[in-house]
């Protein structure tokens, strides 16, 4: 939980906003209180963002959603304005980590608590089921062990079960590792897929590794369709209970009902031994509004802004599409995806030799420079950017990205994004090909400046196979002027932050090849 800013308004509604929660694509959350004293979670929605039929239909669903299932496994909706801006919705504010942090943290659950947190989540399905609607994105981040048990939250992408998705042509909802194989194969989402999420979550639970294991989001997805979920020193009956879940025919997976008689539960989770040290790291709720010295409030009309949204990318002048490795589709989760480029040819394509005209490297390059060409603009609510590379990058160049926040391994630190890039398969006494990456955070989209760069390094250097990776933002500076200045914390700018590979000869002389970006917010687990 983080004081608000200059930018937050005093109050939404009736509700007085005491300090900031999170903040991710589609808005803001803050903590508020009723003039009665409830302490409510106020989402509301980026004024950017506002204009967008599909994000405010999301948004409306979401409220639609929540007012509609009233369970004691979910926040009940309090209140919302949804006529005009700024549109939001309160609910209950619950009190405690998410299962994510607690695990990540306070190690792995023991046995029992494993079988009673089964069959809660369980009970709590049932309940959603029962008004028709699936959650679609059950992960251990949306699971918050509250003082009643544990809440199910984030019903951004829920749906009714006889409904299709908003998402974007070929991308399934989800995140990798607890998205089910029919939806990344199908995008066949029902009762069954989460059942195939809520087996990947207690398999997190249960051994505080990555269900999948982790890596660039197609491979993880990839092991999800094809592979057997980790769990390796799980307690037999344990194991076959989530290997149960997460059966890749969905026909055969049990439902929650059968799941709560399985677990033959005799305790509830919040009596628990091991729950209640738990629900103990929730948050100190302050008692008033939390801002910085002498920072004036605005008006609510001054909601944060990021600049108009980018325009659609135009039609692509390349006959073939990019397509995500290993071959299951194109699944983009929050702030983790990855992609390989399938072109035509032999070696690098267009980009393998250099750019349009064969340059020849005059470097090797060290830190590129603003040369004023493309402003490239991640978008997402779109997920893509709103300019297409200058060039092809080289033949089976892969990309990826990842936020400690949504890396399910837990290897990458909270407040750091992982950059990665390498070629699928080597491309032996081929010239250097350096790459540099350059990352922009939201604020930059505004004033049309350069972003913050790494070193340029040599795609071909060493295994070309093997991931370069880079950590934002330890390894990226802005260097203009001769003078170096670092790069500034995800935390300090949430919003959507743009990643853009450059290939450089020097470093006044670079082309865009791929643009791609993710999410950062201040969400604390």
């Amino acid at each position: 939980m983080d004081a608000l800013r200059a930018q937050d308004p005093p109050r939404i509604g009736d509700y007085v906003l005491l300090a900031r929660i999170g903040a991710g694509g589609m808005g803001v959350v803050y903590l508020g209180r009723s003039p009665g004293g409830r302490l409510v979670a106020v989402k509301v929605v980026r004024e950017e963002i506002t204009g967008h039929p599909e994000a405010l239909a999301r948004f409306r669903r979401e409220a639609a959603t929540v007012g509609a299932v009233r369970s004691a496994y979910t926040a009940n909706l309090i209140d919302a304005g949804l006529d005009a801006a700024p549109y939001w919705i309160a609910t209950e504010y619950v009190a405690g980590p998410t299962l994510a942090r607690a695990v990540r943290e306070r190690g792995p659950f023991p046995v029992v608590t494993c079988r009673r947190l089964v069959a809660a989540m369980a009970e709590g399905l049932a309940s959603v089921h029962a008004y028709g609607v699936t959650h679609r994105d059950l992960k251990p981040q949306n699971v918050l062990l509250g003082s009643q048990g544990p809440q199910l939250i984030d019903f951004g992408i829920a749906r009714g079960v006889e409904q299709t998705a908003l998402t974007q042509d070929g991308q399934a909802p989800g995140t990798p590792g607890f998205t089910a194989p029919e939806v990344l194969t199908r995008n066949e989402v029902g009762a069954a897929a989460d059942v195939f999420a809520l087996g990947a979550t207690v398999a997190y639970a249960a051994t505080g590794r990555a269900p999948f294991g982790g890596g660039d989001a197609a491979a993880v997805s990839y092991r999800a369709v094809h592979e057997e979920i980790d769990t390796a020193g799980v307690e037999p009956g344990l194991a076959a209970l989530i290997r149960a879940c997460v059966e890749k025919d969905p026909a055969r997976r049990p439902g929650p009902a059968e799941l709560i008689r399985w677990c033959a539960v005799d305790t509830a989770l919040v009596d628990d031994p091991a729950y209640h040290p738990l629900v103990a790291m929730a948050e100190v709720v302050p008692d008033t509004p939390q801002r910085p010295p002498n920072a004036p409030a605005l008006a609510i009309h001054d909601l944060p802004t990021q600049g108009p949204p980018p325009s659609p990318p135009p039609p692509p002048s390349r006959p073939n599409p990019w397509l995500v490795a290993a071959g299951v589709g194109a699944v983009v989760g929050i702030a983790v995806a990855t992609a390989v480029w399938l072109l035509p040819g032999n070696g690098g394509g267009d980009g393998g030799n250099g750019g349009e005209g064969g340059d020849k490297p005059d470097g090797p390059p060290g830190y590129i420079q603003d040369i004023g060409t493309y402003r490239h603009a991640w978008n997402g609510l779109r997920e893509s950017c709103n300019l297409p590379g200058e060039e092809q990058p080289p033949l089976q160049f892969q990309y990826a990205v990842t936020t400690g926040e949504n890396d399910p391994s837990g290897e990458i630190p909270l407040g750091k994004a992982e950059i990665g890039y390498r070629l699928k398969y080597e491309e032996p006494n081929l010239p250097p090909y350096y790459v540099s990456v350059e990352v922009k955070p939201p604020h930059l989209l505004d004033t049309d400046e350069f972003g913050y760069v790494s070193k340029a390094a040599d795609l071909y250097e060493g295994d070309e196979t093997q991931w370069k990776n880079l950590v934002y933002p330890d390894d990226f500076s802005d260097r203009a002027g001769g003078k170096v200045r670092p790069a500034p914390p995800l935390a300090d700018d949430p919003g959507e932050w743009t990643v853009v590979y450059h290939h450089a000869t020097s470093d006044k002389n670079h082309r865009s090849v791929v643009c791609h970006g993710f999410m950062a917010d201040t969400v604390s687990e």
